[in-house]
């Protein structure tokens, strides 16, 4: 028997998503929430989605199983123990909250709940990060000595569109903030590999002064547009992270990884496994390439127009986050009434909605759970703090592992 699925929000992100819930195979029914009646309407209309709902209080009302959340990003935190208090899955949209209470709040939700909580972190399935858990997990890195992730992503590569829809009116009062609100796509690249977590942070913060406002004046206080924060880690390696948002790059999310006998490189030139006599063992570029390969199970043939394909590649394509699967995406655990569907975000999008999926059918713990979540973003609020602080050290809270599974 499959689930009945609530999607909140129904602007350009959640429509990259509303095919593969519709097209699932375990997803009976899918109803499209928002505020806005026009949105709402349009976008049920584009999906052919009869069933709809005014407002997240009515869904959490409502007889459906899960609740999936695209709203404006400040907003997920509340809403998914809104959610989960209601006896509702949860797949929330990055971040998970903005705040340590906010965090400590949503997994004491999701401790007493019989529900599934996933946030969708797409840097979960990016190739570089697949690519060194396989190999970190057949230890060919040794011990980790030391990481680097990073996410840049330029003011003028779409993000005053997207701040704009998700603002309004005044959307530079919601506009500025802080990076590091937002680290989960570079923490999580380290986490997921290694299974290390960040405990003591330094960071520090590049305060903005371009003609655009964003940063003079905000609801955040925040002055920084980008921030780098190093990180001390549970298995005594160092960790940086970067996140910026002006700077004169053409935009990327990605990761390095250092370890005792082997590492992992991506720049913009490129990627490759290194070992310590200097050997370049081999170039990565054609095995981690986004290609836009089809999703159907076994197949390796490639799709016509990637970036075409996301109703995201319009805004942020340009950063080279919204293309097909790789070679090292495992293709064939997709459902194949996903072949040819959207994909986004470096090929995770088709593979997150069926871990959420699959978790809530069966009733498992999915990847980047609530207690994984927290160790995401936890990092970034202390690292912003510190940043305020000229680089203070701070200790980094943690709020543990998931319940041990019956």
């Amino acid at each position: 028997m499959g689930i009945q699925v609530g999607i909140v929000g129904a602007g350009a992100f959640s429509q990259s998503f509303a095919p593969l819930f519709i097209a699932h195979p375990l997803v009976d029914r899918v109803v499209l929430c928002d505020l806005d009646a026009d949105k709402r309407s349009l976008a049920a209309a584009r999906f052919q989605i009869s069933d709809t709902s005014p407002s997240l209080d009515a869904l959490c009302e409502s007889g459906v199983d899960a609740v999936c959340l695209f709203t404006q990003n400040w907003l997920h935190g509340p809403q998914a123990v809104q959610a989960l208090e209601a006896g509702k899955h949860v797949y929330s949209a990055v971040p998970p909250g903005i705040s340590v209470d906010e965090i400590e709040k949503l997994v004491a939700a999701a401790a007493v709940s019989d529900a599934v909580y996933m946030l969708g972190e797409t840097s979960y399935y990016y190739p570089g990060v697949l690519y060194c858990r396989k190999r970190f997990a057949k230890g060919d890195f040794g011990r980790i000595v030391y990481g680097q992730a990073e996410y840049y992503h330029d003011w003028d590569h779409g993000l005053y569109d997207v701040a704009r829809w998700r603002g309004g009116e005044n959307w530079r009062e919601t506009a500025g903030i802080p990076p590091m609100y937002y680290p989960t796509h570079s923490t999580s690249q380290i986490i997921s590999v290694t299974g290390a977590r960040m405990t003591r942070v330094s960071c520090q913060g590049f305060r903005d002064v371009h003609e655009d406002g964003i940063y003079a004046g905000n609801d955040w206080d925040n002055p920084f547009s980008n921030q780098s924060a190093l990180y001390s880690m549970s298995d005594g390696s160092v960790c940086r992270i970067n996140e910026f948002r002006r700077v004169g790059h053409p935009g990327c999310v990605r990761m390095g990884l250092q370890g005792t006998e082997g590492g992992f490189e991506q720049t913009a030139a490129g990627a490759s496994w290194l070992r310590k006599d200097g050997t370049r063992v081999e170039s990565l570029d054609d095995l981690l390439a986004c290609t836009g390969r089809s999703g159907q199970p076994g197949s390796d043939s490639k799709g016509s127009d990637p970036k075409g394909s996301d109703p995201m590649g319009k805004v942020t394509a340009s950063d080279g986050t919204h293309l097909g699967v790789s070679a090292v995406h495992p293709v064939e655990r997709l459902p194949e009434a996903f072949a040819g569907l959207p994909n986004g975000h470096a090929g995770s999008h088709q593979f997150l909605v069926d871990d959420f999926v699959m978790a809530c059918v069966n009733g498992t713990t999915p990847p980047n759970s609530a207690w994984d979540a927290a160790r995401y973003m936890l990092p970034g609020l202390t690292a912003h703090e510190s940043a305020l602080h000229g680089g203070a050290l701070l200790p980094v809270p943690d709020l543990g592992d998931p319940p041990a599974a019956d």
